[in-house]
């Protein structure tokens, strides 16, 4: 169970190597010093940061961002090392902001490599400080404990140093920033977004803030403050889902948002001379609108009677998105204060028996009944007033629920929904995507849809290797590959069927020809650029073409020349699907899957892997860094996502076409129609 720390508390970390994981929702520097057993840093080859990102077992981020991955390995630091102290600190002399207090406050997650959580902290009550010690990993007795510190520093980095007894702190701290500086100048931007009157910009912009390889940086206009979201990513477990995190957190516990705020009717592509702009194009600067008027008040004694769309946002799709994130963190909150208090009570009871048993003269005879009766009558009296509570707030939220759900635009509904059959093929993309469903055991009946924002910020792995689902029905390993296939093309599907006509292209790579019958949807509608690919040939052919085009964009973005581009080149969001990995893959093409699923996402092509993780065993761990940096979705339920406030197993649901409805060939049918014109 994942301990959620306050200041100064300490926890065991159960193994040897970890990962440290930090969302701060502005980018920021991260960083790790090695202490004595004193805490004294004895010199610079001490101290991991951005210009030095690599020390014995321990790799920290190479440049500022929102999310980081730090790699521990405390079987590998010296044994001179009795201390592991990860830093943090603001970026000094850019856009952004100059002290913590004017940013969210950073979550801090030490998981293990699969993506359990053992400890978590969010560092509260900063103001003025610049930098900070986030928590501190020590030695105590031959084993290792995590210790939340969340020691701030207004001096920043150089007094953070000093304090650590390093004489050459102010030397190093300058050498920091310049280290991040030239990361910035380097770092990849975003592509160009659509203006208005839907044309592609390419209009030449400065780097931004880029993100660190395997953790989406948060999207957002550098200097303001995205609120958190369990959709977006990183891990969840790692709760960009992140927001939710996959495998216990793939994804960072606390992702970006539901964005930023951007100038009204302000296009959202970038301009020489000034930062990029990252936010969605209909999002403004100013404090959006109040929500809607609720409905008439409620009868005396009663909730209020829920309304769709009640909260904050430009839009109803902005508001719905919102409401649907409070419903997620509503539910998470209720249902850890219902699991606290039954913990509560069992382990009351338990005392309680065990000072019966404790005593002689209450082992035997009446006395002893009684006591024991007390015990269990008192734990009954508390777990049941924990159940109402929690019965009452969840019949408040599936009132909730009824009424959201009807109201959800066709990107956030289910394919059941009747938003569908009126669909239209849009002229701009919605804020999220939904994905599938997520529910918890104390609260079945109430769905909460998994949103991902767009674009997407990370790719999408499809678990084909679960042999067996929550409810019991067991699946062969040919079942599982046809239903993982399946559930791509249901999420590929909306995904063309929410971007505007020719600004979304997907291609297949299918080496075996298995995935026929499940990708006839895409195939005989037309709406794939190409028809699968086949065979190793067919499996390079695509990839070269693929990481290609994101070597010349990110090229022609670097030197500021994206008008060099050559001409005919595809520049819509690309989607690679890959079916059966790793069957039809050399090395070569291994190692341009892992470069597109590194560099791809940030100049518009995203992955998605139908794949069973064992069948690759044989790359050991050369493909983790692939795995680790998609989001992990499964043909079947299972419970492998988790929240960012409480860590609680969520069980996923996949967004699939019900049984014989005709509804995704009929939405196909419109997008291909629409797309014509865009390919002659």
């Amino acid at each position: 169970m994942t301990a959620e720390l306050t200041r100064g508390q300490n926890h065991p970390l159960p193994r040897a190597r970890l990962e440290i994981r930090v969302s701060a929702g502005t980018p920021i520097v991260a960083g790790a010093t090695l202490g004595d057993e004193n805490g004294r840093v004895h010199g610079v080859e001490w101290v991991a940061h951005p210009g030095t990102p690599a020390l014995p077992g321990l790799e920290v981020s190479r440049q500022a961002a929102a999310d980081h991955r730090l790699a521990v390995d405390l079987d590998a630091v010296p044994d001179a090392v009795h201390r592991v102290s990860v830093l943090l600190a603001l970026p000094a002399g850019g856009a952004g902001p100059g002290r913590f207090g004017a940013v969210a406050a950073p979550f801090v997650a030490v998981t293990g490599l699969d993506g359990d959580e053992v400890a978590s902290y969010t560092i509260t009550g900063l103001e003025a400080e610049s930098a900070v010690v986030a928590l501190e990993l020590y030695r105590r007795q031959g084993a290792w404990k995590v210790r939340a510190v969340g020691q701030g520093y207004t001096g920043g980095l150089t007094e953070l140093l000093t304090d650590q007894s390093l004489p050459q702190a102010h030397a190093l701290a300058r050498s920091i920033q310049e280290a991040v500086a030239g990361g910035l100048a380097r770092s990849v931007p975003a592509p160009p977004a659509r203006t208005a009157d839907g044309n592609r910009s390419r209009q030449a912009a400065t780097p931004a803030h880029g993100t660190d390889h395997g953790a989406a940086a948060s999207q957002g206009t550098p200097g303001t403050v995205p609120p958190a979201s369990p959709y977006d990513a990183p891990g969840v477990s790692d709760p960009q889902t992140p927001g939710v995190h996959a495998q216990h957190g793939t994804q960072q516990p606390c992702p970006a948002g539901p964005g930023d705020p951007t100038t009204a009717g302000q296009s959202s592509a970038p301009t020489g001379g000034g930062p990029i702009d990252y936010s969605h194009p209909r999002r403004q600067n100013a404090a959006p609108p109040p929500p809607p008027p609720a409905a008439p008040p409620a009868a005396p004694g009663q909730p209020a009677r829920p309304v769709a769309g009640d909260a904050t946002g430009w839009s109803m799709e902005e508001r719905l998105y919102n409401q649907v994130w409070g419903m997620f963190e509503d539910l998470a909150r209720t249902t850890a204060a219902y699991r606290s208090a039954v913990d509560f009570a069992d382990s009351r009871m338990e005392k309680e028996l065990d000072q019966v048993l404790s005593d002689p003269r209450s082992r035997i005879g009446g006395q002893g009944d009684a006591a024991r009766e007390a015990a269990r009558t008192r734990h009954t009296q508390l777990v049941s007033q924990a159940r109402e509570a929690l019965d009452r707030d969840i019949a408040q939220l599936a009132a909730e629920a009824d009424v959201v759900e009807p109201a959800l635009p066709a990107a956030y509904a289910r394919w059941d929904n009747p938003a569908w059959h009126a669909y239209r093929v849009p002229m701009e993309i919605p804020m999220a995507l939904r994905l599938g469903d997520l529910h918890l055991p104390e609260a079945d009946r109430i769905r909460i849809p998994l949103l991902v924002r767009l674009p997407l910020e990370r790719g999408l792995w499809i678990d084909s290797g679960r042999s067996a689902s929550l409810d019991g029905s067991f699946a062969d390993s040919h079942e599982m590959r046809r239903l993982g296939l399946e559930t791509a093309v249901a999420h590929a599907a909306r995904l063309l069927a929410v971007y505007p006509a020719g600004e979304f292209t997907v291609h297949v790579i299918d080496p075996a020809g298995s995935g026929a019958q499940a990708l006839a949807p895409l195939v005989e509608t037309g709406v794939l650029a190409a028809p699968p690919a086949l065979g190793a040939a067919g499996t390079a052919d695509v990839l070269a073409r693929l990481t290609q085009r994101v070597d010349l964009v990110q090229m022609a973005l670097r030197g500021g020349a994206p008008d060099a581009l050559p001409p005919g080149l595809d520049t819509s969001q690309q989607l690679l699907i890959v079916n059966d990995f790793p069957h039809g893959f050399d090395d070569r093409a291994v190692n341009q899957l892992r470069y597109l699923a590194d560099e791809g996402p940030a100049v518009g092509v995203h992955l998605m892997m139908v794949a069973d993780r064992e069948e690759s065993a044989g790359y050991g761990p050369l493909l983790d860094p692939l795995w680790r940096s998609l989001l992990r979705l499964t043909p079947v339920a299972d419970d492998h996502l988790a929240d960012p406030w409480v860590g609680h197993a969520w069980t996923y649901e996949p967004a699939l076409v019900p049984p014989g409805s005709q509804v995704l060939r009929q939405v196909l049918t419109q997008v291909a129609a629409a797309r014509r014109p865009w390919d002659r």
